[in-house]
This record gives C-alpha cells, structure tokens and sequence, in this order.
C-alpha cells in the first residue's frame, strides 16, 4: 500500500513521543502497521486508570494516555459521553478513501474522518488521550459536526417527532472483525428503551476496499414503529432526493465541514422503497423513517471529502456518483 511521506515522518514523531506508552499498545500498533489489509475496523480502551466523579455529574476515566486495542467490549455502565475510556469515544472503521467513527454512548451518532492518504490511519487517531484529531493533521481531521444529530447514516427512534438516541440502554456490546475483504463494527442493544417500548437491536456496519460506502444492517428483536435513520441538518445547504424503482437516496453537498475554512463536503443515503415508511425533515437530520419490522433492515451510506486523494469537488460529480450507485442498486440489490 502507497505510504505517502508526511505520514511517515508524522508517525516516527508519534512514536517518539510515545516511548513511554505500555508495551501491550506499543505492540498492538506496531502489529496493526505490519497488515497489508485494505479495510480496517477497531475498538480501542485506555489502560491503568479508574472511574471517577467528574465535574459534569458523571463519572470519567481518570487515567493517562495508554490504550490498548481490543476485538470486543461489554460497554461499562459508567461510561457515557466524553468519559475518555475509549479511543476516539467509539469504534472506527475505515479503508483508503475514508473512515468513520461511532460515538459508542447515548449519542450513537455516526461521524466523519476524512482522509488527505490513501494508507490506513486509526491505529494512530487518538493516541494522545485528547481530540486533537479535529485539528487538520497530515493524514486528515475529523470534519462531520454531529451535533444532537444521528450524524450520517446513525440510527435511532422517532416518537413525538423527536429522535431517541440511547439514553436508556440495559447493555451494549460491541465486536469489531476484520475480514481479506472487508471490515465491520457489530452491535449488540439489550433493553433499549424508547417511547413505551423496550427493544432489543443488533447492527452491523460494513465497509469495503472499494469506495466511500458503509453498508449498514439493523435488526430489531420485535416490530416497532419509527426506527430510524439520516443524515445531520447544515445551515443553508438544501436536500437532494432521487427514487428509483427499488431504491432511493438522499444527499447534501455543500461548505458543511469542521475545516477551516468550511470546505465541501458530499454526504448521502441510499434505502430500500419497501422498507421506508416516510422520508422527512425532522429538528436535527434529514429523516429516513423504517417501516415496523423484526426483520434486518439495510441501507448504505457515505461521505465525499473534496480534499481526499483524487476526491469529488463538485456537486454535478457528486450527483452523477450517486445515480450511478443508484443504477447499480436497481440492477443487483447492491453496491459493492
């Protein structure tokens, strides 16, 4: 895989910087550098601290900068936002054009890593202890604002014309797998209470060597109404919807990014006709309402970065990008 040099000498930096770091992390970065894997997904802890009441109510991992990489996490009942237990807050999934992360608490919402390498940075996003990676770096920045959004392509229950998130969730399990051709984030719901409802849900999110794409899979353990998913409101920039026969996306293109100055950012939404009950605008996404169901709903979603290598930068590329996917839906039920 192309290294390109920036990156390089930024990571001999990182890694000088780190000496003092534990050697099962110092380990597990060194042995994730050494795959020649073109997808990648991870879950990472910090190591050595302790749960302690913190200034806003809650408690927070008091502990230094050492983190180790795990394959799977029963989500400790202490944690909750900005906790600063878990890496990033969430597990992370990329390939060569784009990562994602997921905020692994009540948020859930799903953010944007966009990418100026073509070469697999995560094992590296984070490892300060901080959120720095919203500052522009060599291999790229954060550059979603999720806000009190699902972010893109996140999930969640519409009741009242308001988005339930996972405030009240008896368990969470999560498992990342890395595959030869592709990588997913697995998780587990128990008791998620929305509404008057309690539900179980699994998902399973999906990336591919090729393209921007995340393939999402929700599986509710009973028919509820409103299960949702979307893509966050920005100021100004309007929602492009097409229908196909089968299938059907919506899109936002536009300056909605954290970079300084804004720059264009496309992001957009593909979902089956038969399994949407309703799409609207809701306080903070531009909605895609499930039909009730027990059985696995699936829908892809994506960004596009203009400053990725070789990236989309324009709206007339984005568009004509996206009816393309569209038309392979239509044909095969699938984009990969």
């Amino acid at each position: 895989m192309k290294k390109i040099a920036v990156l390089s000498i930024a990571l001999l930096c990182l890694f000088s910087c780190k000496e003092k770091q534990s050697k099962t992390n110092t380990e597990s970065i060194a042995s994730e550098e050494k795959t020649d894997s073109k997808t990648y997904a991870e879950l990472s802890i910090a190591q050595g601290g302790e749960w302690k009441d913190g200034p806003r109510g809650h408690k927070e991992y008091s502990a230094g900068t050492s983190f180790k990489n795990i394959n799977s996490l029963q989500v400790p009942k202490e944690h909750t936002d900005h906790s600063w237990f878990l890496r990033y807050e969430g597990p992370g999934w990329e390939n060569s054009q784009i990562g994602y992360r997921l905020y692994l608490d009540w948020r859930n919402a799903i953010d944007i890593y966009g990418k100026k390498v073509d070469s697999l940075v995560l094992p590296y996003v984070g490892q300060d202890g901080f959120d720095s990676y919203h500052e522009p770096a060599d291999w790229g920045q954060d550059i979603l604002k999720a806000g009190k959004s699902m972010g893109i392509g996140g999930y969640g229950r519409i009741v009242a014309d308001t988005v339930v998130h996972f405030q009240s969730v008896k368990s969470t399990f999560a498992k990342v797998e890395n595959l030869k051709e592709s990588s997913s984030v697995n998780i587990e719901y128990k008791g998620w209470a929305s509404g008057e409802d309690s539900t179980d849900l699994t998902t399973k999110l999906t990336i591919y060597p090729e393209d921007r794409f995340t393939k999402a899979e929700l599986t509710p353990s009973k028919e509820v109404t409103g299960i949702c998913t979307g893509i966050v409101i920005a100021k100004d920039i309007p929602l492009v919807k097409k229908d196909g026969a089968k299938w059907a996306y919506i899109a936002t293109y536009g300056k909605q990014t954290l970079a300084s100055p804004p720059d264009n950012l496309g992001m957009a939404l593909f979902y089956k006709l038969d399994e949407v009950a309703e799409q609207k605008q809701g306080i903070d996404d531009h909605l895609v309402i499930f039909k009730p169901s027990s059985k696995t709903l699936t829908y892809y979603f994506l960004g596009a970065w203009e400053q990725e290598i070789n990236g989309i930068k324009t709206e007339e590329n984005f568009i004509a990008d996206l009816n393309k996917k569209l038309e392979s839906l239509e044909k095969t039920n699938s984009i990969n």
